[in-house]
């Protein structure tokens, strides 16, 4: 079974609108297995994204509710997980963010305000290693990145794969959780690469 982080951050940086929409498909080449169906390849990640397309999601259809400073799609990813969209005050600014949540449980966007709110207030900004492999996949582009197939071994298969480019062997598919520190610093954009490493809360 599919077993995901729990609550993390899936994009670096304030994703544009075109990003934003790229981010909710993050999963489209998924196998259609219990996993994806139930929504539980999506639940717990998020991003931010701008107040324009904040403000434009909640104008596509009447919220499901509206908690304060969160609100939640009436479309729902698979079973019971929706999008929540939370206007958070952080350091005396608001900014905007999109999560998965999954409303079987109560408590699921409480704990995800909290969690970015933590997250997004640390004085110094680092990138966990589990965020650098998730940036990868969210900005590699659907023709290099895939799902391990009947070609790799059954206890690797639906495992998220991604080419990479050995000087001796042209390219190869490789497990994400597989990338070396080389591999990882190459695939990230110049302004990542450096940033310290931090331990997810």
């Amino acid at each position: 079974m599919f077993n995901p982080p729990a609550i993390r951050k899936v994009f670096e940086g304030v994703a544009s609108r075109q990003e934003m929409y790229a981010l909710f498909n993050r999963h489209n080449q998924s196998p259609f297995d219990d996993d994806r169906l139930a929504g539980r390849r999506y639940v717990g990640e998020w991003f931010e994204i701008t107040e324009d397309d904040h403000d434009h999601m909640f104008d596509i259809l009447p919220p499901l509710f509206i908690r304060g400073d969160m609100f939640a799609m009436r479309e729902f990813q698979g079973a019971s997980v929706t999008s929540v969209f939370f206007a958070l005050m952080i350091d005396d600014r608001f900014r905007w963010f999109h999560g998965y949540c999954d409303l079987a449980d109560h408590g699921s966007p409480n704990r995800m305000r909290a969690e970015i709110i933590e997250r997004e207030s640390r004085p110094v900004r680092a990138m966990s290693a589990q965020e650098k492999l998730d940036h990868i996949w969210s900005t590699t582009g659907a023709d290099s990145r895939a799902y391990a197939d009947a070609c790799f071994p059954a206890d690797l298969r639906h495992r998220q794969i991604v080419l990479v480019y050995p000087a001796a062997q042209g390219k190869i598919w490789k497990l994400l959780d597989d990338l070396t520190d080389e591999e990882i610093a190459a695939k990230l954009p110049v302004q990542f690469r450096h940033l310290p490493e931090t331990v997810a809360a």
